[in-house]
């Protein structure tokens, strides 16, 4: 089992939005990063643990825990040419950008960015790192297991 930290601004997908999903489901969607796609497609598998991010808000932080819950499949926006994630160079039978699906697990309490920032545990977390701009990055077993107690203490 791997383990993941996933960004979405919560204006357009937060973590309360897919608890209301049908299942607490919801794809995700618009990863337009070649690196954060290679990770979805090459790396993730269904049962993969997801720290859902938000990200260019307020206060930036987890919101929740969440699983991989498909295995990755071409991104429906990338051919629509309405949709703000519209590449013109993908096509049906050359799809460029993939999904996966990700399933809410669990809410804990929310931890933003500057607790983890003081976590030492979290120090060499990828999302800490000076210039890390990426949307998903991999998380460590140790970090995963940091972070799980933190959003379970303070619940």
């Amino acid at each position: 089992m791997a383990y993941w930290l996933m960004k979405s601004e919560p204006d357009e997908v937060s973590f309360a939005d897919v608890l209301a999903a049908p299942g607490k489901t919801v794809a995700w969607f618009g990863v337009r990063n070649y690196q954060a796609r290679n990770f979805m497609r090459d790396q993730m598998k269904v049962g993969d643990g997801v720290l859902f991010y938000h990200s260019s808000c307020a206060v930036p932080g987890v919101a929740g825990i969440a699983e991989v819950v498909s295995d990755p499949y071409p991104d429906a926006s990338q051919f629509d040419k309405k949709s703000h994630y519209y590449d013109p160079k993908a096509t049906p039978e050359q799809p460029r950008w993939v999904s996966v699906d990700v399933k809410a697990v669990e809410q804990g309490s929310y931890l933003p960015l500057s607790e983890m920032r003081t976590m030492a545990e979290l120090e060499d977390m990828v999302l800490l790192q000076k210039g890390s701009r990426l949307s998903i990055t991999p998380v460590s077993a140790g970090q995963w297991k940091a972070v799980l107690k933190r959003l379970r203490a303070a619940s």
